[in-house]
Order: C-alpha cells, then structure tokens, then sequence
C-alpha cells in the first residue's frame, strides 16, 4: 500500500504538469471504486487547478469551486499521459487538461476513490478527524506523551492512529520504532516522554529520508509507458523477518499487532 512518502512523491510528481492547467474533461470508466465516484466530480471540468496539496494520504487538487480529493488505496498509481495514450487495464480514471496532458488513476484492486469535497460544503467526513502532518510544528513528541497517557494499545497501533498522527503507516512505524530501540508491543501509557520526544524526531527524519529517496522517480510519473513504480526504499527492519539485525546480529522478529504485520529485534527494542 502507498504510504506518505510514496503520495508526497506522487504530488510532487504530477504538480509540475497539472498545476495552472484548465480541466477540460473527467473520464470516468469505472466509477465504483472503494466509494462510487460522485457525479458532482464533474464541476471541476472548465476550472484551472490552483494547487495540489497532501493530507494525509489524500491528494487535494483545488479548484476555485472545490477539490478532487485521490486516495491511491492498496494499489492505486498516477501517471501523467499524453491524452491519447493507449488505455491499459485498470485505467478507471482520466483527468484531462485543455493542453492535450492528462492525470490517468489506474488502481487494480479498485481500493482508491475519487471524491469531491465542495468549497462551501461541509468537510468530508474522511478529512474531518485527521490528525496533524508529521512534517510540521503541530506534531512532537508533548503531543504523542499527552495523548498516550490514556492508552493501553501497542505502542506502534497507537502511532499509526490517524486522530494521534496522519500518515505513519505500517512501514515506517516499524523502521521508527526500532531506530528509537522501543519494543512495538510495549504498551503506549508505559512509554515515557523522553523517549516519546525522540521517538517523534525519529519519526519526521525517516518520513522525510523516505520522500527523499522517492525524489529520484519523479521522472518516472511522465515516462512513456504511463505506468510510474513507487521507490525501492533502505529498511531495516520491515520485511526482514529471520534475517539478522545490522546492529546486534540478532534474528529479527515477526508479531501481529492490530492486524498488521510488525518487525523488531527484541534485542535491540525494549
């Protein structure tokens, strides 16, 4: 699944192409994705796009009516394509420009959406309860301190619970715990501040190295075959059950917390 370094990319990617660009028409083919996309989408057709913002793991391209709102779901990608190019398998989505360029949606688990969030309306409810970005002021470690004081969760459910913070999936939740040496099964309320205030540093560098990373595939969003690859990202711990550690030597483990899988050293995690 696209975590928020792989959508920051994805943003990145396509701004430069769409940005200041007048939508000339929307094509829908398959319009029941995780939600069914909203005959209202078709207001932004005539309307230049202003801007295109992330929240969360939602793409935001604005227009002076409103926003198309994306999610890429578990499999979702963008490209930017010539508007004649070829349509592929699981192309549910294009979004045309009047200079020929278009943002095609292509998702084959259908678990993405397309929604419309009008600009006098009231906020979709998906939006309404998020939590602060990890890359800004608004998220430190007072904040996830305070708000663990009441929670009993595993310390990584509780950091990947969008209403603490947006965005810290179950990638780098795994990768951040460990450079913090905090055991992901250790109880949320346990956990004292000192290590929540590094925790959270830890958690805005890994994001942030990851987006990084991703920066060499911007490129890739208007190659030719409009079919852009998310990055090869460095871990160390996630993925890596039964292999060793790169710091102690010890077998890393694997454990179910909240449905999802999670890695850690016991030896290095406590």
């Amino acid at each position: 699944m696209p975590e928020l370094p792989e959508v920051e990319v994805s943003r990145l990617g396509i701004t430069p192409h769409l940005e200041n660009q007048v939508i000339k028409e929307i094509i829908v083919r398959k319009r029941q994705l995780r939600w069914p996309i909203p005959e209202t989408i078709h207001q932004a057709e005539g309307l230049v796009i202003t801007s295109i913002r992330r929240r969360a793991k939602y793409l935001l391209l604005d227009t002076c009516k409103g926003s198309i709102v994306l999610h890429l779901g578990m499999s979702g990608k963008l490209c930017v394509v010539d508007c004649n190019t070829e349509v592929k398998k699981h192309d549910h989505l294009d979004i045309v420009m009047q200079n020929g360029v278009c943002l095609r949606f292509n998702d084959a688990r259908r678990f993405g959406s397309c929604l419309w969030q009008g600009r006098n309306e009231p906020i979709l409810s998906l939006l309404a309860s998020l939590g602060p970005e990890p890359l800004t002021d608004d998220f430190d470690g007072n904040r996830l301190y305070e708000l663990s004081r009441s929670k009993s969760v595993a310390v990584k459910k509780f950091i990947m619970d969008n209403k603490v913070v947006v965005g810290v999936g179950n990638i780098y939740a795994n990768e951040s715990l460990f450079i913090a040496g905090i055991d992901p099964r250790k109880a949320a309320n346990t956990v004292t501040k000192k290590r929540y205030l590094q925790l959270a540093e830890i958690i805005k560098k890994v994001l942030a190295s990851a987006i990084e990373q991703g920066g060499t595939t911007l490129k890739d969003f208007a190659q030719a075959d409009g079919q852009p690859g998310y990055f090869k990202q460095q871990l160390l711990v996630y993925g890596r059950a039964g292999e060793n550690c790169d710091a102690c030597l010890s077998p890393i483990k694997s454990v179910t917390i909240g449905q999802r899988n999670t890695f850690y050293c016991e030896t290095c995690q406590r």
